[in-house]
């Protein structure tokens, strides 16, 4: 009954957060000018919601002259499992073109953007290195740059957005599932590490070279819990789930198995080989989600951690190493936990993390090791945050970066 009436307390306060939070979409009347007259492309997927109305449905009523879509990892409508091959279309609704933005083609093509005046960027992202959609935004802002085209990012908030935490990325591990010097939970709105993408120099095209423009939400704090109200992709689909995410990643890397198949993806982990556990779980083929889980039709002992998750959603700030670290004394063939060692350590941005684990360091041990790095990281941050950390009266956006880019309330 505790647990219950906790879950419940918490819920009645996630939601009361979410009423106070408009989108970056649905500050229309800030970005409709900069569109008017223009081509525009939009980059988004099933979460760019204007209120209850896709962005791509609320431009064209309003008069915008869209042109294409470009949708990232999981498709348009958000139909695809990790990884799955995105193919260009057609939009059955709109007819508008949709082109993939993921596997051979992440990087928008000159003859794709040809025409184009503008990329409305709306896409819901959760606040970790390796979930795709900032790469995404990455390729977006270089393509555009490269051909002179205005990228906009509409805001939304960052459920992971409270904390940030884990090894920064060593430049040797960049990746598609890595590309820039942050760490695993990085603590910034997607508006905001996009700034940081352009000023820091990331982009191949060098720095500020991005034509950017930012509209901010507003009512939003970094200290705040926020529900996502669709699912971001097809295996993030509860806040439990979403908060466990940037921890149980890295069994992606292992012969381990975080519920892929199962009706509570990223809430549990196990094997069947693991030794400790009472939880036991069976991935199976789910259509559009996980067609081809690890461990298919094998009974895995492991964990559910969904209780554990809500019991600590406000209260611990931090990429826990317990679950890995737990999972690899409980395995009895150690040489093959790290069987898929290379994702491992671009996951973990760093090989250091692995060899600390094998080597039996303890936590605390491994999180000193990256304390100066993570310290340095989040000194850079805060140049970019446009939202306070709590509910005090924010900075001026324009204080922190070049007003030209900040499209705000006037």
């Amino acid at each position: 009954m505790k647990k219950i009436a906790t879950f419940l307390f918490f819920a009645f306060l996630t939601l009361l957060t979410n009423a106070q939070i408009k989108m970056g979409a649905e500050c229309m009347e800030q970005y409709l000018p900069l569109l008017k007259g223009k081509k525009v492309a939009v980059c988004g997927n099933h979460t760019s919601m204007v209120e209850n109305t896709h962005l791509v449905d609320t431009l064209l009523a309003s008069g915008v002259n869209v042109v294409a879509i470009f949708c990232p990892e999981h498709g348009f409508r958000g139909e695809a499992e990790a990884g799955a091959h995105i193919k260009s279309s057609v939009d059955a609704k709109t007819g508008l073109p949709i082109i993939s933005l993921y596997g051979s083609n992440r990087k928008p093509k000159a003859e794709q953007l040809a025409g184009i005046d503008i990329i409305l960027f709306d896409i819901q992202d959760v606040g970790c290195r390796f979930y795709t959609y900032i790469s995404t935004l990455h390729y977006v802002m270089e393509a555009a740059a490269e051909n002179h085209v205005i990228v906009a990012i509409l805001d939304r908030p960052n459920p992971n957005g409270y904390f940030v935490d884990g090894p920064v990325l060593e430049p040797k591990y960049k990746s598609f599932i890595g590309m820039h010097p942050v760490p695993v939970v990085h603590g910034m709105t997607i508006a905001e590490y996009g700034m940081m993408i352009n000023a820091e120099g990331w982009l191949s095209t060098g720095p500020m070279s991005c034509d950017l423009r930012i509209f901010t939400m507003e009512g939003y704090n970094h200290s705040m819990r926020y529900h996502l109200p669709k699912a971001p992709s097809p295996n993030l689909q509860s806040d439990e789930a979403i908060y466990l995410y940037p921890s149980l990643c890295l069994f992606e890397g292992t012969l381990i198995s975080v519920g892929r198949g199962t009706d509570k993806p990223f809430e549990v982990y196990g094997h069947p080989e693991l030794t400790g556990g009472d939880y036991y779980f069976t991935p199976q083929p789910i259509r559009g989600v996980s067609e081809n889980p690890p461990l298919k039709g094998q009974r895995c002992r492991g964990y559910q951690l969904t209780d554990l998750a809500r019991a600590r959603y406000d209260s611990t700030n931090s990429f826990s190493l317990e679950f890995v670290t737990n999972a690899y004394r409980q395995f009895p063939r150690k040489s093959a936990f790290f069987e898929r060692a290379e994702v491992f350590d671009k996951l973990a941005g760093t090989a250091t993390l692995r060899q600390q684990i094998i080597a039996g360091k303890t936590e605390q041990e491994i999180r000193d090791s990256w304390q100066p790095a993570l310290d340095s990281f989040k000194a850079k941050r805060a140049l970019y945050l446009l939202y306070p950390l709590n509910d005090t009266t924010p900075k001026q956006p324009n204080d922190i970066y070049p007003e030209e880019i900040i499209e705000h309330d006037n």
